[in-house]
């Protein structure tokens, strides 16, 4: 499914979280998957139970998942919407700095950036 890098400076929960969220966006995990149990996951990747559960719970604020109880976290429908303006917003974006003549790195910063300012970043 996803794999964790001991020796990254990014968090293990947000390797958790993008590689989930890369996996929705390409399609792997359609909607209406259900993902695996928070404790059947931190055992495949060696990691803590509530490292899974907190990349979990940012999904789900993000409206990629839902919790259904019991029955399991699944992709969610709003997911699809949330991730496809998200991929307008980034078409948009990349748009104007190819028309601006920035350099990719540099307008990676700059998101990079962006997104470290806002909460939880």
């Amino acid at each position: 499914m996803i794999t964790i890098d001991a020796e990254s400076s990014v968090p293990p929960f947000e390797q958790v979280r993008t590689g989930l969220a890369r996996r929705m966006a390409d399609g792997t995990l359609p909607v209406g998957a259900r993902l695996p149990t928070v404790r059947a996951l931190a055992g495949e990747l060696g990691i803590a139970v509530n490292t899974v559960a907190r990349a979990y719970r940012e999904l789900e604020a993000a409206r990629l998942v839902e919790t259904r109880g019991r029955a399991g976290t699944f992709v969610s429908p709003g997911g699809s919407r949330t991730l496809e303006a998200a991929r307008a917003a980034a078409e948009s974006y990349a748009e104007t700095v190819h028309g601006l003549g920035l350099d990719p790195g540099e307008a990676l910063r700059i998101v990079s950036a962006a997104l470290d300012r806002r909460p939880g970043g």
